[in-house]
């Protein structure tokens, strides 16, 4: 049985909800503490405790004399282009590394995968890191029919979606993008609490020879958002 929530976290993941469903968009002033101790049948001070681990996270920015507000989103990710992560870390100003976490050859895909025509595959886990903290983990199928190189790729060396980028041409993606919360695994992967918000993107990309690869990029939530850029039709 799940251990119910502190108020601190209960706090923490409401006041996260809100600025990534754009309840509370860049700029919005939040309530005060002491308002928000009255709503949540608290002190002041667990609420300033909750507001300062925000703060201090980048999602909030203080001022004594006009308050507390969200602050601007720290990173950007174009939703229609397939983007290499490491040039989205360095576009912030920060240090990129990654960690490659799994590296198995071989199996079956999974099941979400079935109706397409994957055969044999490498799978992949890593972690996305600007200035050591976790920025995006990476859940990645590489078909090695469709892309024989990625057999024998050193992919602690290079990620592989930069790899991939590089090496594979492609024609088609498919993209899904949703918000989710994270689990316990995940939330630990990405030191935030289990619970809070996360955005995901699914996405299947193609080229003449096939599938070439599924992946699933996980972000909190609260410090990244989706940008896309239209221009009319006809």
């Amino acid at each position: 049985m799940d251990k119910p929530r502190s108020l601190h976290q209960r706090i923490l993941t409401d006041v996260e909800a809100r600025i990534v469903s754009g309840e509370w968009p860049p700029g919005h002033r939040i309530p005060f503490e002491t308002d928000m101790a009255r709503d949540y049948g608290c002190s002041r001070m667990t609420v300033n405790k909750a507001l300062t681990q925000l703060t201090r996270a980048g999602l909030l920015v203080r001022n004594r004399k006009s308050g507390t507000f969200v602050r601007a989103p720290q990173s950007l990710s174009a939703a229609l282009e397939i983007t290499d992560i490491r040039a989205e870390v360095e576009a912030t100003g920060k240090a990129y590394a990654f960690q490659l976490l799994r590296d198995e050859t071989g199996g079956t895909p999974p099941e979400h995968l079935s109706a397409f025509d994957f055969g044999q595959i490498r799978t992949l886990t890593g972690l996305h890191l600007a200035d050591q903290t976790p920025f995006c983990y990476e859940q990645r199928i590489i078909n090695t029919d469709a892309v024989p190189a990625a057999s024998n790729a050193d992919f602690t060396k290079e990620c592989p979606g930069a790899w991939l980028l590089k090496t594979v041409p492609w024609n088609k993606a498919e993209h899904q993008i949703s918000a989710a919360t994270a689990d316990a695994s995940l939330a630990d992967r990405l030191q935030i609490a289990p619970g809070a918000a996360i955005l995901q993107i699914e996405r299947i990309t193609q080229n003449d020879t096939g599938h070439v690869t599924w992946a699933r990029l996980s972000y909190p939530g609260a410090r990244h958002r989706l940008v896309a850029s239209f221009t009319p039709s006809g």
